[in-house]
Parts: C-alpha cells; structure tokens; sequence
C-alpha cells in the first residue's frame, strides 16, 4: 500500500492530498478550484488539491479516520 501524503497551506489555502509519488504528475483542472493530479505515462489519478480549501468547505476543522482512501473514475 502506498502512502497518503496530506499537505496544507494555510496562507495560501491550498490542501493537496495524493498517494505515492507524484513528480511525474500534471494537474487537471476540474473548475471551482478543484484539481486532479493525474499521471503522466499511466493516467491514473494520484490525488486532488483545493484551492480555497476553507472557504469552500466553510470548515474550521477537518476530521478523517484512519487509514483514509478516495477512489476516483
């Protein structure tokens, strides 16, 4: 199983969740904000990231339980 990586940017609002290594990604805009980190050679999709995170789930705190997955089609 390959590791979640979560990162936030609280100045710029910005949350990027992905799995494994994503240095052979591009970032597919979905509109509102919202990206998807697709792979480059196999297409499979690696993660999301957010712009305007908070203000777009008007949320002060985001709780997930672990071990957390998404699955994208």
């Amino acid at each position: 199983m390959e590791n979640m990586n979560l990162y936030y940017d609280d100045e710029g609002d910005f949350l990027e969740m992905s799995v494994g290594n994503t240095s052979n990604c591009f970032f597919d805009n979905l509109g509102d904000g919202i990206f998807k980190i697709v792979d480059k050679q196999t297409g499979e999709t690696k993660g999301i990231a957010i712009h305007n995170f908070r203000s777009q789930t008007k949320t002060e705190e985001v709780n997930l339980k672990l071990p957390f997955s998404f699955k994208f089609e």
